[in-house]
């Protein structure tokens, strides 16, 4: 076992493009749900929305880059609003069940043949955005540390993502240290005394929903650069649950717990899919944990084992706070 090639091979996934995409969903489900207590369990959809608004701008009309992020942020206002406006008087358990079923409806909407004219249908959109790597300032090479290397390409992309997720936190630190996200905690903590207090409960779960949304929809927007492809098949319902692991590992309602989840997460599931393959090259494994795609299956497995012991041990996560934890949406 090459358990330095296994360490490696985590912290290049941990610390690379995909890794800071995911953390701008979870910042964008921390507002959601560790701020303000919505159970939302559709947070994808804003991803994919993000994605398809670059996509379709560039590809499909042959717009500019920079109007395909404004069409990419404003889809997910306006799908906050769509889903929002119906929705965030129901209980949290039904405001959950329809916002997974919003994301799942929009993923199959997109992939569909008779949309394929628009949006590449179950092909998806290649070659999104050249432009981006057009205006790369990074020589051509490889840039990093021993296997920690990443290519200019990747490099560029890693740098400009991590650069939006920490300023999506920063400007996420700033609105609940105003008083408009002391309210959207008072509306976390009880939302009955909230509007005692005069407070428009609605519309602040509406705000906060677009607020998250818009920044979810920013992850997609730069997982769609950094891999120059759009599919609707990349955005499963299962990304929405991936981001809640991240938040929970970090710590729901902390500054920087969505950052801090998403490198130990893909450090996690990087570290442990090259033990798994290495070990299942070298014959180590039983048969139902190599053959098929059973490895992936193993791998979600110990990273669900690895969540459990985080909930029993420490629930409020690596840099949560007792006290911040949200015990139950409402």
């Amino acid at each position: 076992m090459d358990w330095i090639g296994v360490f490696t091979n985590g912290l290049r996934t941990g610390l690379g493009p995909q890794a800071a995409a995911y953390a701008l969903l979870a910042i964008g489900l921390n507002v959601h749900f560790g701020f303000t207590g919505l159970l939302n369990f559709g947070q994808v959809a804003f991803m994919l929305v993000g994605a398809y608004g670059v996509g379709i701008t560039t590809v499909t009309y042959g717009g500019p880059l920079w109007l395909g992020i404004l069409v990419g942020l404003g889809g997910a206002l306006v799908l906050a609003l769509i889903v929002g406006v119906p929705t965030l008087r129901l209980r949290a358990d039904y405001f959950a069940i329809t916002t997974i079923a919003v994301a799942e409806v929009l993923r199959l909407i997109v992939r569909s043949s008779s949309a394929g004219d628009v949006t590449g249908g179950p092909l998806g959109l290649q070659s999104i955005a050249p432009e981006f790597q057009d205006i790369n300032p990074i020589p051509v090479g490889t840039y990093g540390v021993g296997r920690v290397s990443y290519p200019h390409g990747q490099l560029w992309t890693l740098l400009v993502t991590w650069g939006v997720a920490l300023l999506a936190t920063v400007v996420v630190i700033l609105l609940m240290r105003s008083p408009w996200g002391r309210v959207v905690k008072a509306v976390r903590e009880d939302e009955e005394v909230a509007r005692s207090l005069g407070k428009n409960v609605f519309s602040y779960k509406l705000q906060s929903l677009m607020l998250g949304g818009s920044i979810g929809a920013a992850g997609g927007i730069m997982f769609s650069l950094g891999s120059q492809t759009v599919n609707a098949d990349t955005y499963q319902p299962q990304v929405t649950f991936y981001a809640y692991v991240i938040l929970i590992l970090g710590g729901a309602a902390s500054r920087f717990g969505p950052l801090i989840g998403a490198v130990l997460f893909w450090f996690l599931f990087s570290a442990i899919s090259t033990a798994l393959r290495q070990a299942a090259r070298a014959d180590l494994l039983p048969e139902f944990m190599s053959g098929g795609g059973s490895t992936g299956a193993t791998v979600l497995t110990f990273v669900g084992l690895a969540l459990m012991l985080l909930m029993i041990f420490r629930p409020q996560g690596i840099l949560g706070n007792k006290k911040e934890m949200v015990l139950g949406a409402r």
